[in-house]
């Protein structure tokens, strides 16, 4: 699980990788293809049944599995060469795509319709949304969940500047959460319905109605240009591995709670939420690259993101 730190050594030995390739052609013969993934989806199935392994195998491509809390660094990595392939949601493109990453839009899949959700202990005064103001909310800037506790506040006529921000990733998050440390915890899951599930904890409101909770697959844009063969291999395997695990949905509970820890019942909350299905993935469609430039356009108005961006730069087309 890379931390920041383990980040920056990944970047350091992709470079190192880069300048011994250029020297000693020889050792590049064979494609690695790196994925960077979290514990939750259709990609961390791939991992655990190994059917991009299988899949890739007669091209002699062998697979590299890099694990990340949250998408930010991850994107880091993709976006600097030290990565090929990633899954995240909708946030963290936009911050990769305004510093100037080499990545692209390879694929999407939509979410549950409840996959975010504002927590708050159970004796907490924070009764509605309105009472968020001048509290401590806790979400990783730069995720999806950064644009889940945006809409909650704008249901609620408030902005960043009537709440502190606390970034955190995940677990910090949520150690912080249990000591109250925070007033507010916004997550997605499978984080959420963990500490859903908790009788301590309130959940204010979820992102049902609120966004489309879009996540989106990426690729480096030198490696998608160099292997458009290998990025169609893997969304195409990675849509026929989510389509099974979604008519086996007890046989994917049991997986996915063995994957993360999770215990079953709570994995189970996470697959029969509202609009839940693994089965979903697909090269980006219209109505996530439609959705996707109006939250970089509202990011950009408030001030987030540094530069307006045209989403639809860094979509890979793959030709017909």
């Amino acid at each position: 699980m890379f931390t920041r730190r383990q980040t920056f050594g990944l970047l350091g030995a992709a470079a190192a990788t880069t300048v011994l390739t250029q020297v000693c052609p020889a050792l590049a013969t064979d494609v690695t293809l790196r994925i960077g993934w979290q514990k939750f989806g259709v990609l961390a199935l791939a991992r655990r049944t190994g059917a991009l392994e299988k899949r890739l195998a007669a091209k002699g491509v062998t697979v590299e599995w890099n694990e990340f809390t949250s998408g930010p660094p991850l994107l880091e990595a993709v976006g600097a060469d030290a990565l090929d392939f990633g899954v995240t949601g909708d946030v963290p493109p936009l911050f990769a795509q305004a510093a100037g990453g080499n990545l692209l839009y390879v694929g999407a899949y939509r979410g549950p319709a409840a996959f975010h959700g504002l927590l708050v202990h159970k004796d907490s005064p924070i009764q509605t949304i309105e009472d968020l103001k001048g509290k401590k909310v806790a979400y990783k800037r730069g995720s999806s969940a950064h644009n889940f506790a945006l809409k909650v506040l704008a249901k609620a006529g408030l902005q960043l500047s009537d709440i502190t921000e606390i970034d955190l990733p995940p677990p910090d998050a949520g150690a912080a959460f249990k000591n109250g440390a925070i007033d507010a915890w916004a997550i997605w899951d499978p984080f959420f319905a963990v500490a859903e599930a908790d009788p301590q904890t309130r959940v204010v409101i979820t992102s049902d109605g609120l966004l489309d909770n879009w996540g989106y697959f990426l690729g480096n844009g030198t490696f998608t240009k160099n292997h458009p063969d290998i990025i169609a291999d893997v969304i195409d395997e990675l849509a026929k591995v989510g389509a099974a695990a979604q008519a086996d949905l007890d046989g994917t509970v049991k997986t996915l709670a063995g994957i993360t820890g999770v215990p079953e019942n709570i994995t189970r909350v996470t697959l029969t939420r509202s609009q839940a299905d693994l089965g979903k993935v697909s090269l980006v469609p219209d109505a996530a690259l439609t959705y996707q430039q109006a939250l970089a356009d509202d990011f950009f108005k408030l001030r987030v993101v540094p530069k307006q961006l045209t989403v639809s730069d860094i979509v890979w087309h793959p030709a017909s």
